[in-house]
């Protein structure tokens, strides 16, 4: 069973990176995300995939989303504000969504249909939730707002504008998902 300790990235520094805007414009920029912060969102992507689709995912090496565009074939987004403004969002591969919820709910899809929407939304609440209830025994607190689910590889992501994408790839038997993280300033 995955422990929180297990899954230390150490901090991530993402020192000296060229960031795309969405004017076009890159900015040379030095941003570091705290594993305080990000370790307990990758720890609830873990619990929630096993605990309620018995999937084991693997994380892989982290990265800049630079083209600030989807990696998978739906993606859900949550906003999160309080001790940082931020986004959180989960993009998953066909095949690893139809895996998950056919396993929660005892259903055979082959298709994205508005279920799986409906479902990438939910997972993405409760990752967020179980994160959030992580950093407040921390001290940090968090609200979220509703989930938004985007379809289509490659759909531009609503991040914040400002600040880079740390991107954390994920290895499951049957493909592919990605958590991604942006933040800006407390506020």
């Amino acid at each position: 069973m995955f422990k929180a300790d297990d899954f230390i990235f150490g901090e991530i520094a993402l020192s000296y990176c060229h960031i795309h805007l969405p004017s076009g414009k890159y900015q040379f920029m030095s941003e570091r995300y705290n594993v305080q912060f990000i370790n307990p969102i990758l720890s609830g992507v873990l619990s929630v995939l096993s605990t309620m689709a018995g999937i084991e995912a693997k994380p892989g090496r982290p990265y800049l989303n630079r083209k600030r565009k989807a990696a998978g074939d739906i993606t859900g987004s949550v906003e999160i504000s309080g001790h940082a403004k931020g986004v959180i969002s989960l993009s998953l591969s066909r095949e690893v969504i139809l895996t998950i919820v056919n396993n929660m709910l005892s259903e055979n899809y082959t298709e994205i249909n508005d279920d799986i929407a409906d479902a990438v939304g939910e997972l993405t609440n409760m990752i967020s939730g179980q994160a959030r209830s992580i950093l407040s025994e921390s001290g940090m607190s968090f609200q979220s707002g509703t989930p938004t689910v985007t379809q289509g590889k490659g759909a531009r992501l609503k991040h914040i504008d400002s600040a880079p994408i740390l991107a954390v790839p994920f290895s499951c038997e049957n493909g592919s998902l990605v958590v991604e993280i942006s933040l800006d300033e407390a506020d």
